[in-house]
């Protein structure tokens, strides 16, 4: 790995570096140096579920050509047209701290620079869409539910997905019910049957990636403080409340979430609940991120104990 040193006006190199200043929610920012990783292979941090996941979801029968309607439709196309006509770009004059961000972190991950946007939503929301050429979405709920470092964490977040190949199964999965249609109706309505089989793995896999791309979030911010305020906000966070949140206290609650698994009944709901969920809950996000943490997952790629920073 090597560290970066980044201005305003230069996104920083892998050998050049720079030295980013992204605002805390609390005040002053803290200035700190970040590091890239030249050579950084998916490999290094997908989460092993996820490779599982993956390897499960090209054994059902029927995905691969489910895989080909999405190809053969067009779907990508038709959702960029309709993002570049119905939301905003973000250029170095556009939303400028953003563009900073993203070029960040496309340095620190390897990611050529995708297209990013920011939709006016007030659901709090961000995803990447695209097989050949990605692009990242913001909705503005979710700019204004965060602050600079968070947003930096969920540019990270998104670019994981791209790193680790994740887009063209995304684009399967958001449009999962379309495709479904039209291959029952190719096939009289026994293609859907089958086709409704697809569902679950699917959703497994989308769960799954999320653990891997919150890794890249985390390589990109290297501050844990600031994957569990996100994780914080997402699950539950108020405006006008941020500043009473605690982050002890929200790692109390995912404890108290794991010991409920005390009784099979409970593991049932807990299946029954996440199964056609897209995103893990944000408590288990975090339990997952802390565990990679403890591990060392982390410091073995980044060269430093986030612990003793």
């Amino acid at each position: 790995m090597s560290d970066t040193e980044a201005d305003s006006d230069k996104a920083p190199e892998p050998d050049k570096g720079a030295e980013p200043e992204p605002e805390r929610s609390g005040g002053a920012p803290k200035r700190r140096k970040l590091r890239t990783y030249p050579g950084l292979k998916a490999s290094a941090f997908m989460h092993p579920w996820d490779v599982k996941a993956t390897d499960n979801l090209r054994r059902v029968p029927g995905f691969d050509r489910l895989v080909s309607k999405v190809m053969e439709y067009s779907f990508e196309r038709v959702f960029y047209l309709q993002n570049v006509a119905d939301n905003v770009r973000v250029t170095a004059k556009m939303f400028p701290r953003l563009h900073k961000y993203l070029r960040w972190a496309c340095a620190i991950l390897g990611v050529d620079e995708p297209e990013l946007y920011v939709s006016m939503d007030p659901q709090p929301n961000a995803f990447t869409y695209g097989h050949k050429n990605p692009f990242i979405v913001l909705t503005s709920g979710l700019v204004d539910m965060l602050d600079e470092e968070e947003r930096f964490y969920v540019i990270g977040h998104e670019l994981g997905h791209i790193k680790c190949d994740h887009v063209l199964y995304t684009v399967v999965a958001q449009n999962l019910a379309a495709i479904l249609d039209i291959i029952g109706q190719a096939t009289l309505g026994i293609g859907a049957l089958v086709g409704g089989a697809l569902a679950i793995p699917l959703y497994d896999w989308y769960r799954k990636a999320e653990l891997s791309a919150d890794r890249a979030a985390l390589l990109c911010v290297q501050d844990k403080d600031v994957a569990i305020r996100t994780f914080m906000k997402l699950a539950g966070g108020a405006a006008k409340l941020y500043e009473e949140m605690d982050q002890d206290e929200f790692i109390r609650q995912i404890r108290a979430y794991d010991d409920a698994d005390g009784s099979q009944l409970n593991k049932a709901y807990k299946v029954l609940i996440t199964v056609f969920r897209t995103h893990p809950f944000p408590i288990m996000r975090a339990k997952h991120l802390d565990a990679w943490i403890q591990e060392g997952g982390f410091s073995s790629i980044a060269g430093f104990d986030l612990e003793a920073e």
